[in-house]
């Protein structure tokens, strides 16, 4: 190509060319562009209800009642990826208080069920198992707890911030922290079998709890 035609190439395709509107109004964050990057993400939820047939626990379960005994995690997070997904998520511990993996903070977990003899940790199986075929990994970990006694008093608070504390160490790095909105009410709450209110917009002192 002779170097006029070029230049008179530039020179169109310069004159074309228009100047990008600024920006209007919101704009995503970082963060939120990272979200929508991912599109799909899956959660998976095991607890002692799924072998009860209900949609939520009451918190009083036999931790015994938990065996998944044919759970393979990587069989599950191959299903997802091949689907599609991009992350999973799980339900570290629902409303019913059943942690998954064996928190020092209650009694009310994992080891103390027949799974792996004793010996589980179904978080930790499914963090490798997610990151070993490339998906990210997050966690669900609810505020309210129906099993545990102090849920209600001021002492509840440590309990639930040393359960994250555990999850965002012990399981790398994870790309959501899922906490739901469901705060108070009927519960086991130790053998109390109450009703416990709470104002969901102190109680957990979000600021703090969000800084960890």
């Amino acid at each position: 190509m002779k170097p006029f035609l070029i230049l008179f190439l530039t020179l169109s395709i310069s004159l074309c060319a228009q100047t990008p509107p600024e920006p209007y109004g919101p704009l995503p964050s970082k963060r939120q562009l990272a979200w929508h990057d991912l599109e799909v993400y899956g959660l998976i939820h095991f607890t002692p209800t799924t072998f009860e047939n209900k949609e939520w626990g009451f918190g009083d379960a036999d931790p015994k009642t938990f065996n998944p005994a044919d759970f393979n995690a990587d069989q599950i997070i191959k299903a997802a990826k091949a689907g599609g997904l991009k992350g999973i998520i799980l339900v570290a511990k629902h409303h019913d208080g059943f942690a998954l993996w064996p928190t020092q903070t209650t009694e009310y977990n994992i080891s103390k069920s027949p799974f792996r003899a004793g010996k589980g940790d179904l978080v930790k199986e499914t963090e490798q198992a997610a990151r070993k075929n490339g998906l990210k990994f997050g966690v669900y970990c609810s505020p309210w707890d129906r099993n545990n006694a102090l849920y209600g008093t001021d002492q509840y608070l440590a309990v639930y911030q040393a359960q994250l504390k555990e999850l965002y160490t012990d399981y790398g790095e994870v790309f959501m922290s899922w906490h739901d909105g469901a705060n108070g009410g009927d519960g086991y709450y130790g053998g109390a079998k109450e009703k416990r209110s709470i104002d969901n917009t102190t109680y957990y002192d979000w600021n703090n709890t969000w800084a960890i």
